[in-house]
């Protein structure tokens, strides 16, 4: 199996490129063939554009040699979360139904990343209309966590496989959108770093609109480092040197976003936080109820856009073929009332208002991405119980969308024997850069997650 060449950082492989130890067609190439022998283990990608990436490698090397440096994302591979369109490629929405009569078109955020000189290798699952915290895909399959080769376990959802992707060092890094948590909770499966940018700060044009009131784009990658990297040159803000954590202060609301945690989750939080407070961190723990009515917005919000976005009459022929839990989630907004979706429109806007207040005397919040860690698919399709407590993923994700918070998912170092666990960091929507250099913070704070081992999935597959 072929190097991962972004393994150490977008800033490492910059440097490699600029110092001549590998160029841009060489890492593309190892790249692409990380592809071959591993998604079909995976099942990461919807498509790969292999011809045009290694011929836009080669024109960014000559360009590059002949002294036309784009900046610190040229010739990084990227791979798309398929409800973005990209020109030349499919935009499947994770649906056996043809939604072409929504004329997705490439928007502005991939034309930043072309001008950047960024390499789309290709298109990745999603689930079903992106409306899913579990990454389960019953039309088009499931994305493999790689943190298991024997047991297939849910990589999270929506972003499955641009999560996948980013994991198993198929991509420098990867696109995900995030409506309640659709890149922070596959960002926390799979051990990744997740940013839930500030809604309306990253493009959406382009991007199929699960959610107009929710929906924002962002990047799955390995670390905070990478990600401020990648926010830089998309929005044109310098990034902050990181905070000192000596004296920040992180406020807990440990009401609802800690309560029935997995055992391990809790053991692992709880040890972030000790490491914080050692580092000089102050944790005030406050209540925040508000955060419960979720379950009554969501389904009135998202439910009635998403039917707004495909359309009554394109829903009902894409019916058959969605996948059931989609399909049901999705039903319901055709229920919804006008008057009801007004009013919780009007909620959302008196909720950010309580939400902002609560950031009194706090530098950001804190709390576990998810409650539990990736269980098995086949524990879902079996157990019930299990099945309920999976639909819960993104309890603690989608409040901040509500807030109209930014976010971030971390992964917490745990032991090799352990699958990954995410602690969360938030903070007022529009102050992402200091959510970045916190997290930055912290982050090196914590110390560096392990990597999954991909050899098991080559062995493996050569046992077969």
């Amino acid at each position: 199996m072929d190097k991962d060449y972004f393994a150490d950082g977008l800033s490492a492989f910059a440097a490699n490129v600029r110092a001549g130890r590998v160029s841009f067609e060489a890492a593309t190439r190892a790249t692409l063939y990380r592809i071959t022998e591993l998604d079909p283990h995976l099942g990461a990608f919807e498509c790969v554009d292999e011809a045009r990436a290694i011929n836009t490698a080669k024109a960014f090397d000559q360009q590059l040699a002949s002294g036309v440096d784009l900046g610190p994302l040229m010739g990084v591979s990227v791979v798309v979360k398929d409800i973005i369109a990209v020109d030349g490629m499919p935009t499947t929405l994770g649906s056996n139904y043809s939604a072409k009569h929504l004329k997705l078109s490439e928007g502005r955020l991939i034309k930043k990343l072309r001008d950047a000189g960024c390499i789309i290798l290709g298109k990745t699952k999603t689930v079903e209309f992106a409306l899913g915290a579990t990454g389960i895909n019953e039309s088009r399959g499931t994305p493999w966590n790689p943190w298991d080769a024997k047991e297939h376990r849910i990589p999270g959802g929506s972003s499955s496989g641009s999560a996948v992707a980013v994991a198993a060092g198929l991509c420098g890094f990867a696109l995900g959108s995030d409506t309640g948590g659709s890149i922070r909770m596959p960002a926390c499966y799979t051990g990744q770093t997740g940013h839930k940018t500030t809604i309306g700060l990253w493009p959406t044009d382009g991007v199929f609109p699960l959610s107009a009131t929710f929906d924002s784009v962002g990047p799955i990658c390995r670390s905070v480092a990478d990600a401020s990297v990648i926010h830089q040159c998309i929005t044109d803000q310098e990034p902050l040197s990181p905070i000192p954590l000596e004296g920040l202060r992180l406020g807990l609301p440990r009401q609802i976003f800690c309560d029935d945690l997995d055992p391990a989750v809790e053991e692992y939080f709880d040890k972030a936080l000790a490491a914080l407070k050692t580092a000089g961190v102050q944790i005030k723990e406050f209540d925040l109820p508000e955060a419960a009515e979720r379950e009554s917005l969501f389904p009135a919000i998202v439910g009635a856009e998403i039917i707004a976005a495909i359309t009554p009459a394109g829903f009902k022929q894409a019916y058959d073929k969605m996948d059931s839990v989609t399909r049901t989630r999705a039903k319901a907004g055709l229920d919804v009332k006008a008057v009801d979706y007004v009013q919780a429109q009007k909620r959302v806007h008196e909720l950010q208002a309580i939400a902002l207040a609560k950031f009194k005397d706090l530098d950001a919040w804190v709390s576990p991405t998810s409650l539990m860690q990736p269980v098995t698919v086949r524990e879902i399709e079996q157990d019930e119980a299990i099945a309920k407590r999976a639909l819960l993923s993104s309890r603690n994700t989608m409040p901040t969308n509500i807030f109209g918070h930014c976010a971030i998912s971390l992964p917490i170092p745990v032991p090799e024997s352990s699958l990954p666990v995410g602690l969360q960091v938030m903070m007022p929507g529009g102050q992402d850069t200091r959510l970045l250099a916190i997290c930055h913070a912290v982050q090196s704070c914590l110390g560096a997650h392990a990597i999954p081992d991909m050899e098991q999935f080559i062995e493996q597959k050569a046992v077969v």
